[in-house]
């Protein structure tokens, strides 16, 4: 029995973790906590200060960050390939594909769903700058890489950035761009992703 812990809710973003530990082939105890009631209770705030889902317990190693919870499972069970190893070269690859989906990508979406425009005076003090440079930069990268974000190697960064994409894809969020449903396309090979990556591709006019 794995020492390790969920704390999820299926209608969260823990259904990225889901399909990571698919990906894995390794499984753990799973506590589904609720909106607004356990999720807000004293002992999970304990371990959780901002009383939301996903968290990983693994031993006395608590991680309640999405994209750390990914990044630490990859390296947990590395001889199952979902991270470059520390001397490859794409590593580096990877680290920018992981923080680009936590950090540009999340804030510009969110802010554009949330109806917060930057303007030319205010994108300085702002990380990913606009909402279209982030999307120019999101095309451009998709571009020179391929079929997934590292290459020929499938990642944890393809289950958190690129599950990311595929689900703004899919509620309408993104516009898609040819090289974002050629990215859909290949992740549609990989079972613990196909269902996202066919739910975006009906987003998109023609299929």
């Amino acid at each position: 029995m794995s020492s390790m812990i969920l704390y999820t809710n299926p209608q969260s973003r823990g259904a990225v973790v889901e399909t990571l530990l698919a990906e894995l082939q390794v499984d753990c105890e799973r506590v589904n906590l609720e909106y607004g009631t356990s999720m807000k209770a004293p002992e999970y705030l304990a371990i959780n200060p901002f009383g939301k889902v996903p968290t990983l317990v693994d031993g006395e190693v608590i991680i309640h960050e999405l994209p750390a919870i990914c990044a630490y499972l990859a390296d947990k069970y590395a001889d199952k390939g979902l991270a470059p190893a520390l001397d490859d070269p794409k590593r580096g690859l990877y680290y920018r594909w992981l923080f680009f989906g936590a950090g540009p990508f999340d804030s510009a979406v969110s802010d554009r769903a949330l109806g917060v425009e930057v303007d030319k005076e205010q994108k300085l003090f702002v990380g990913y700058g606009t909402y279209d440079e982030m999307y120019q930069a999101l095309v451009r990268e998709l571009e020179e890489t391929g079929p997934y974000l590292c290459g020929e190697q499938f990642t944890a960064a393809d289950v958190f950035t690129g599950g990311y994409i595929l689900f703004m894809m899919s509620m309408g969020r993104l516009e898609p761009h040819p090289v974002m449903v050629r990215y859909a396309k290949a992740l549609l090979e990989r079972p613990s992703m196909a269902e996202q990556a066919e739910m975006a591709l009906q987003k998109v006019e023609g299929l």
